[in-house]
This record gives structure tokens, C-alpha cells and sequence, in this order.
């Protein structure tokens, strides 16, 4: 797992959008946390950060500590993890400046030494697809997960129309190039998530505008990326979405 540790040590504050800011100050973290939510602006109220005030949410990769952030913001008694110190050192800086309290630990998310049963709700997104096996993590959260528990689990759909542009047009896809990329196709996610058997997954995250490319690329990634894609009737491009996720229950009664 070092060489994967070694990877998101480099690549967790590489935020395009960020560059011109110092890692880890205040406006290098409230940029990040801007960008994020404008180009996945289905976060909010898909997952509902306010409405786990109170419960002890685990954020199983949380990298910066953005959505994290969220959750605390909001009430919730928060753990993050990552198998990246780097992530780890700046999520804590993150949450000192907002002045919230975290408990941050590095750690792999495929064997989290927390006890049974910990946990009232699991976040884990855009995680599964970068670990050697997600099958492992997805054990590992049911494991953690208080018996009535909820976790929100997120995959890259190999059937996205992100992913056929990158294959025909070379649309650059970030962090590919990481030691492991795993994609999926709905059926293989719900197979993935076979410890659950109470679960929904919807498709998320349709092609937006560039804020990152500029001149000839951004016209060119609007126009027959974008573009073409919203010219599209719906119901050749509902099942497309880039990000796949699953909303899932462990069996038992909720405290």
C-alpha cells in the first residue's frame, strides 16, 4: 500500500484551481471547498450534511477534510481517515482554522482498527475506485457501521459519458494515472456492495463547464463535451453519470 500512500501524499493538494494558493492556508481551503461544490453540486442535497447532527459520522478517506467539514459544521461528532499522512496533517489544518472539532488518524480504510459497530454513519466517496479492493472496504464498513447504520459508498461508472470521452477523444480524467482506478458498471457496484442488502444506487455528476482549461481547450471541451451532451434527449444520457452512488443500510435496529 506504499506506493499508494506515496501517490496521495503528492496528488491530495494538487487542485488546479488552488495553484496560486499557499497548501494549506485558509484560501487554498476555502478555494477547494468552493470548486467542489460547484462541480459536484448534487453533494448538498443528495447527502444532507445537516442531518446527521449528533451521530458519529466516518469519513473514510476524507483527504482534506472538505466534506468532513461539512458534517461537523453541522453537529455531527466526525472521524476522518486516510491512508495518506499528507491528507491527514491538512485536514487537521483545516479544521483548526474553521475552529471545529475532528478526529483525524491515518489509516487504510480495507483494515480500520476501530471496533464493531462504531459508527452511525459512513462516508466514502471517491475512495472505492483508488483502493487495491474495494471489496475489502465495503466489508470493512459494514463492519464498523452501528447495526441500523447508514453509509453513503461511491464508484466510477465505466458506462459514464466521461468516461466513453476519455476513451474517443482522450478527455483527460483526473488522478488515472494513480497506482489503482477500478471502474463499474451498476450491476457490478451492486454486487460490490453485496454486504448490504438494503441499498439504492443513482447515478450522479453530468458534464459541467471547465473552470480548469482555458482558450482553444475549454472551447472545444464545452462545445462537443458539454454541449453536445445536454443536446442529447434524457433519456439517452439519465444513465450516464460519472459518479455512481450507493445509499446503503446495515441490517439491524437503529439506536
Amino acid at each position: 500500500m506504499k506506493n499508494i500512500s506515496d501517490y496521495w501524499d503528492r496528488n491530495v493538494s494538487n487542485w488546479k484551481v488552488a495553484r496560486h494558493l499557499d497548501v494549506g492556508s485558509q484560501a487554498f481551503f476555502e478555494e477547494v471547498e468552493r470548486y467542489r461544490f460547484d462541480k459536484l453540486e448534487y453533494l448538498e442535497p443528495v447527502v444532507g450534511y445537516d442531518r446527521h447532527a449528533g451521530k458519529k459520522v466516518l469519513d473514510v478517506g476524507c483527504g482534506l477534510g472538505t466534506d468532513t467539514a461539512r458534517f461537523a459544521s453541522h453537529g455531527a461528532e466526525v472521524t476522518g481517515i486516510d491512508i495518506a499522512p499528507e491528507a491527514i496533517a491538512l485536514a487537521e489544518k483545516n479544521f483548526a482554522w474553521r475552529d471545529l472539532p475532528g478526529q483525524f488518524h491515518v489509516m487504510d480504510g480495507e483494515a480500520m482498527s476501530f471496533p464493531d459497530d462504531s459508527f452511525d454513519f459512513v462516508y466514502c466517496h471517491t475512495v472505492l475506485h483508488f483502493t487495491p479492493s474495494p471489496e475489502n472496504m465495503v466489508r470493512e464498513i459494514h463492519r464498523v457501521l452501528k447495526p441500523g447504520g447508514r453509509a453513503l459508498l461511491m464508484m466510477i461508472n465505466r458506462r459514464s459519458w466521461l468516461y466513453f470521452m476519455h476513451r474517443v477523444a482522450g478527455v483527460k480524467i483526473d488522478y488515472m494515472d494513480a497506482p489503482v482506478f477500478h471502474k463499474k458498471d451498476p450491476d457490478e457496484f451492486s454486487e460490490l456492495t453485496g454486504p448490504f442488502p438494503d441499498k439504492e444506487i443513482k447515478l450522479y455528476r453530468f458534464p459541467k463547464r471547465t473552470e480548469v482549461h482555458k482558450g482553444w481547450k475549454a472551447a472545444v471541451y464545452n462545445t462537443l463535451f458539454v454541449d453536445l451532451f445536454h443536446a442529447l434527449p434524457a433519456r439517452m444520457t439519465r444513465n450516464t453519470g460519472y459518479h455512481m452512488l450507493a445509499f446503503v443500510q446495515k441490517p439491524g435496529t437503529v439506536e
